[in-house]
C-alpha cells in the first residue's frame, strides 16, 4: 500500500508565535503515526519559487494523512498557525510501482 505525505512550504513572519504551532503539533502527528522526512534544513531551489522553510510528513497511507489534516485537533493548529506563518501544503498519495 502506498504511503501518505504532507509536502509544506512555509514562510514564518512571527517566530515567537509559531513555536507555539510547534510545541503542539508533535501530539497530533504521534497520534496519527506521522514521521518526518524534512524538517527544515539546507536546501537550493532550483527551479519556481522558494519558501524559508520545507517540510515532509511520511503517514502509513493517503487517507490517514486526510484524516490528520481534517481532524479537530489539527485544524486547531491551523488557527494557531495561520497568523505567524504564509505556507503551501499538499497531501499526496506516494508511488508504490516499478521503478527503473
Amino acid at each position: 500500500m502506498a504511503k501518505g505525505y504532507w509536502i509544506a512550504r512555509i514562510d514564518v513572519n512571527n517566530m515567537d508565535g509559531y513555536k507555539e504551532y510547534v510545541a503542539q503539533n508533535g501530539a497530533v502527528f504521534a497520534k496519527y503515526g506521522a514521521k518526518f522526512l524534512v524538517r527544515g534544513g539546507q536546501f537550493e531551489a532550483r527551479e519556481g519559487t522558494a519558501r524559508s522553510r520545507n517540510v515532509v510528513l511520511e503517514f502509513q497511507d493517503y487517507e490517514t494523512a486526510l484524516a490528520c489534516y481534517n481532524s479537530p485537533e489539527y485544524t486547531r493548529l491551523v488557527a494557531i498557525r495561520g497568523p505567524h506563518a504564509d505556507s503551501d501544503l499538499v497531501i499526496i498519495e506516494g508511488y508504490d510501482g516499478p521503478q527503473p
